[in-house]
Order: C-alpha cells, then structure tokens, then sequence
C-alpha cells in the first residue's frame, strides 16, 4: 500500500513534500506552486488587515485631540508669583452679600496696556482682585468725632482672585483663565468659578475686563 503524502516546512519557509510515487513531476510542481499561491494569499490578507487597523486608529486621532482640547481646564490653579508688588488699576468697594473693599491690581503688561488703552489685552496680562470686609474704624470715628470712616477688615472667603489672560489655553472662556483663592491660598471649587466666565460675559467689548484704570 502506498504511504500518503506529507507536508514539512523547513527553515527556509519552502514546502517539503513527500509525494506519492505515482504522481508525476510535473503534478508534482502543479502542487507545490498551489501551496506558494495560498501562503502568499494569506500573507496579503493579513497586511491589508494591519493596514485597515492602522487607517482606523488614525482617522480616530483628530477626534482624540479635539476631545483633549475641549478638555482643557479653564480655570487657574497656581497664584500668581509677586502679585503683592503689583502696580494698583483701581479699588471699589461692593455692598450687599459681599460688603467688601477691593484693590484690583495688575502686572507689568496689564499696567502697559492700561495706560495705553489697548483692547483686547495682550497675552500674559493678569489682573488680580484682592477683597477685605468692609468695617468702620473705631479708632479712626473717635478721632473725627462721629462714624465717618471705613477700613479694610479681615480678608473675605473670595480673598483672592485672577484674570490670566492666554487665548489658546483658555478660548472657550474668551481667551481669559479665571482663578479664586482664600488668604490660605487654598483654591475655590469649580463650582463658583463656572459662574465667573458668564458674568462677565455682558462686557465683551472691553474684553470682558469690569474695572476700568484710576490714574
């Protein structure tokens, strides 16, 4: 009885075949060349696989980094250094729920941009706000003989506040970073942060900056 044909593949990748001792060689060619084809097949199936992968986790790519920038956080997270040394912009003084004294100052290019009127303001200008309760002064009503005066008390729980102005980082809230911050230094929730970019929204013109400069 004659033995069935066997298939080997060696190192090399080439198809060792033991063929039954009837078949030609030509059948025996025939063969061979038919078991190349199908490996060949197979190999070009999988590289258009990969290659269908690949193109599917490109297209997906620009989706990943438009979601990345949506994700940007709008709001500051680090104080500012020096801003105790800022230059004054101007001070108010709020009734109501918040009844505080405010300075509001600014660093070099806020002070530059001020005084030249420029609007929008350039980028890297940071405005800070800086809030204390609103008190009369005992000390000071005694010496002028009736209740006249009003000083800075103890720093309110909105202590500390900023504008940093970086158009790409912050252009879902009109180019501008918001920040809060109490006289600890410890940073607001995000909560009441979310409320800054709305309100300050009905003064797009002057590039949603309230105070105006006190020379």
């Amino acid at each position: 009885m004659m033995r069935e044909s066997e298939v080997q593949i060696g190192d090399s990748g080439e198809d060792n075949v033991l063929i039954k001792p009837s078949f030609s060689p030509t059948i025996n060619a025939h063969i061979m060349n038919i078991r190349r084809k199908f490996r060949m097949t197979w190999i070009a199936f999988l590289l258009v696989a990969v290659v269908a992968v690949g193109g599917a986790v490109a297209s997906m790519a620009p989706a990943s980094g438009h979601a990345d920038e949506e994700a940007v956080p709008i709001f500051v997270t680090k104080i500012p250094p020096g801003y105790r040394d800022w230059r004054l912009i101007s001070v108010a003084h709020e009734e109501g729920k918040l009844n505080d004294i405010r300075a509001i100052v600014g660093n070099d290019v806020a002070i530059k941009a001020y005084r030249e009127g420029k609007v929008p303001f350039p980028e890297g200008t940071i405005i800070a706000r800086l809030a204390w309760s609103y008190v009369p002064s005992e000390e000071n009503n005694k010496a002028f003989g009736r209740e006249q005066s009003f000083v800075a008390g103890p720093a309110t729980a909105s202590y500390l506040q900023f504008m940093v102005k970086d158009s790409k980082k912050y252009a879902a809230t009109g180019g501008w970073g918001y920040a809060q911050f109490d006289k600890d230094g410890k940073p607001a929730d995000e909560a009441p942060l979310k409320t800054c970019f709305p309100c300050h929204q009905p003064i797009k013109g002057r590039d949603f900056i309230f105070t105006r400069y006190s020379p």
